[in-house]
């Protein structure tokens, strides 16, 4: 072992030529991880970490329906953020169920939950997902791979909703993106969570000028936040694997749960793309 005083030295060698990178600098933000994004891995149907998956019966917990956690396999770089995502009415997780790899691989433990019952409302479905986060972090299998500091929630129709209601009740949590909510309260000045929220052109079910437009309207000025419209869609269009829901998603929890500036660049300036009818936000600053 060299001398105290030698490894010092040494190391200070090392960061003069560049061979070692400065502590404060390697720590500027613990919580990256993965490669630099580009446009590609980000519009990518899978990310850099291999995952795998585990299923959550409904028998075992308590609050909501179960579900499936999506995590990456490997914690050489740390722990993870975690997000649990929320079903529509009627719906089941397999609506949502591509989200589980997808995210997962860029860096997230991703839980798709069923609802205690297809028909629970949005105020129901946000107690559900914050039962499901407590799951997460306090009894899963995948706990210990997740900072419970570093948390968020997202869902469709109802679930959307139900987000918005989880972002009320914990101010806590790091980000929100309600897809194509759905609520009858029209009003959400006491959100404070970062919250994307993805609304649909053509949607007929949740018609963004009586639901996404005054929800995202209405959230504080101060708030993080962005409204994405997309072109020519309906209320569906989160069902299905696509690329912009998938692109600007992974950006806004990258960047708000993460805290990674890297993502920064494909929120602000607003993107221009032709599968976007709409786009507004607070441009999110470092």
């Amino acid at each position: 072992m060299l001398p105290k005083k030698t490894a010092t030295a040494v190391l200070a060698a090392l960061m003069w030529g560049g061979l070692l990178s400065p502590p404060a600098q390697a720590a500027q933000n613990p919580y990256e991880r993965g490669p630099a994004p580009t446009e590609s891995s980000i519009e990518a149907p899978r990310g850099p970490f291999a995952i795998a998956q585990t299923t959550v019966s409904a028998l075992s917990v308590t609050g909501f329906g179960g579900g499936t956690i999506y995590y990456p396999t490997s914690t050489a770089e740390g722990t993870f953020g975690a997000v649990a995502i929320a079903p529509g009415y009627t719906a089941d997780q397999s609506s949502m169920s591509w989200y589980g790899p997808r995210l997962a691989s860029q860096g997230f433990v991703v839980f798709t939950i069923d609802t205690l019952t297809r028909f629970d409302q949005p105020d129901s479905r946000g107690r559900q997902l914050e039962a499901a986060l407590d799951y997460l972090t306090q009894r899963s299998s995948v706990r210990s791979r997740i900072d419970a500091t570093r948390l968020g929630v997202m869902g469709h129709s109802m679930g959307g909703g139900g987000t918005l209601e989880a972002s009320v009740s914990r101010p806590q949590l790091q980000a929100a993106i309600p897809l194509t909510p759905w609520n009858l309260d029209k009003t959400w000045s006491d959100v404070r969570v970062p919250t994307l929220i993805i609304g649909a052109q053509n949607d007929t079910v949740a018609p963004v000028a009586s639901h996404s437009e005054p929800f995202y309207s209405t959230i504080p000025a101060s708030s993080e936040k962005a409204y994405l419209e997309l072109a020519g869609a309906s209320h569906f269009a989160p069902n299905i694997s696509n690329t912009t829901i998938a692109k600007y998603s992974i950006s806004w929890l990258k960047r708000f749960i993460d805290n990674d500036t890297r993502y920064e660049q494909f929120l602000c300036p607003p993107p221009r793309e032709r599968e976007i009818s709409e786009y507004r936000d607070t441009c999110p600053h470092a």
